[in-house]
C-alpha cells in the first residue's frame, strides 16, 4: 500500500476503532481472544482498504468487513474443543455498596446473543448501535424489510432466551 494511503487508512482505523472492539467483545469470552480477533480483522481491513472505493460510509465498509472476519472465524472455533470461560467460574467478591445488576444484565444479554447465529447476532450488533435499517440491510447484504422482519424476530427470541 502506498504511503499516502497507508495513513489514511490509519487515521480511519484509529477514529473507527470502537467498531471493532464491539465486534470483538461480541464473539469472543476473553481478553486474549478479543485481541486476537481485533488483530485479525485490523489485517483483513488493511489488505482490503486499497479496493474501498468510498460507495459506501467508511464505518460501513469497515463493519462489513469486521463482521465477516469475526463470521468466518467464529464458525471455524466452533470446530474446536468447547472449554470453560473463565470469567464464568472467577470467584468474585462483590462490595455491599456496588450494585451490579447493570453488569449482570449485561452479561446475560451477552449471553444469550452469543447463543444466536452469525447473521442475527450480527444484525443486534447493528440494531443496538442505532445504525438504520437502510444502512443495516446495507451492511449484511440483505433488504431493508427482511432486515426488519429478522430484527423483530431476534427480539422475540432474545426475549424467550431471556426468560427461561
Amino acid at each position: 500500500m502506498e504511503p499516502k494511503l497507508e495513513k489514511q487508512f490509519v487515521v480511519l482505523l484509529e477514529k473507527n476503532q470502537n467498531i471493532v472492539h464491539k465486534i470483538c467483545r461480541l464473539y469472543t469470552n476473553d481478553a486474549d481472544s478479543h485481541n486476537d480477533l481485533f488483530q485479525e480483522i485490523s489485517i483483513q481491513l488493511y489488505k482490503a482498504y486499497p479496493k474501498f472505493r468510498g460507495d459506501s460510509k467508511f464505518s460501513t465498509w469497515m463493519y462489513r468487513v469486521a463482521l465477516n472476519t469475526a463470521i468466518t472465524l467464529y464458525r471455524k472455533s466452533k470446530k474446536r474443543i468447547r472449554t470453560q470461560d473463565f470469567d464464568s467460574v472467577m470467584f468474585k467478591i462483590a462490595s455491599e455498596e456496588y450494585d451490579n445488576t447493570v453488569e449482570e444484565q449485561l452479561k446475560l444479554m451477552y449471553a444469550a446473543v452469543r447463543q444466536l447465529n452469525d447473521i442475527d447476532k450480527a444484525l443486534v450488533f447493528l440494531y443496538l448501535e442505532d445504525k438504520p435499517y437502510s444502512e443495516i440491510s446495507e451492511t449484511l447484504g440483505i433488504t431493508e424489510v427482511n432486515a426488519r422482519v429478522k430484527m423483530n424476530r431476534v427480539k422475540k427470541k432474545l426475549k424467550e432466551l431471556l426468560n427461561s
